[in-house]
């Protein structure tokens, strides 16, 4: 049967509020971006240069065990640079690129790994992004805050006019979750590149978590007792 009356009667007054909430909380994932490159005088060269980078660059991520939660190639290139050469061109050199991403969830360790990526040859590391799981409980404890926001503005409502509420007509998310900086995107990220070999170890980085906003919103309908005007 379809509501003729979306906005209430006098025996059956609705009363529209929204809830809104906001958690601040510390980040769950870490993420990097690793930029692999090399260049050489012909095809096969570059390429097994750079078979010869990514693998060490793989290994060393993949030591780091249980910490690292996911490890993908996100891109590989390898493209030829021509020069002029006469009346034609000809190929000078070719380039050659690979870029992975990881994420880990052991922030002692990020630091560490950080400055080891950032030592190899020819490596470019960008990051961290930080960020929080899909399921992380924060999702929900912002969700139930934005509720109860809701229900509490809808009794003053009804307290100011001398009623209760009498039921609940409609509850609806309108997109709950608008992650703040840093979830998902690039937020407080730092950058380094190596060409070159280090003589000694560099010492770790102390890198800071970057505190996450989790935001959520609700709209509420609800049926009050009719009030006494």
């Amino acid at each position: 049967m379809t509501d003729t009356q979306p906005y209430g009667t006098p025996d059956q007054p609705r009363l529209a509020v929204h809830g809104e909430a906001h958690l601040d909380v510390d980040p769950e994932i870490a993420g990097l971006t690793i930029t692999i490159t090399t260049r050489g005088p012909d095809r096969r060269t570059t390429l097994d240069d750079l078979t010869r980078r990514n693998t060490h660059a793989l290994d060393l991520i993949k030591s780091y065990g249980d910490t690292i939660e996911k490890l993908e190639t996100s891109a590989f290139t390898l493209t030829p640079e021509l020069t002029r050469h006469g009346r034609g061109e000809r190929v000078r050199t070719y380039h050659g690129t690979v870029h992975i991403t990881t994420e880990l969830t052991d922030f002692t360790t990020l630091g560490e790994l950080t400055t080891r990526l950032a030592e190899l040859e020819l490596t470019r590391v960008d990051g961290p992004w930080w960020s929080l799981r899909h399921d992380s409980p924060a999702h929900s404890a912002v969700r139930r805050q934005a509720v109860h926001q809701a229900l509490t503005r809808a009794r003053e409502y009804a307290d100011a006019l001398g009623t209760t509420l009498a039921a609940l007509v409609e509850l609806s998310d309108p997109g709950a979750d608008h992650p703040g900086p840093g979830y998902g995107a690039p937020g407080g990220a730092m950058a380094f590149r190596s060409r070159g070999a280090t003589p000694e170890p560099a010492p770790a980085l102390d890198l800071e978590p970057q505190r996450q906003t989790v935001h959520a919103r609700v709209n509420a309908r609800f049926i009050m007792t009719p009030p006494r005007l």
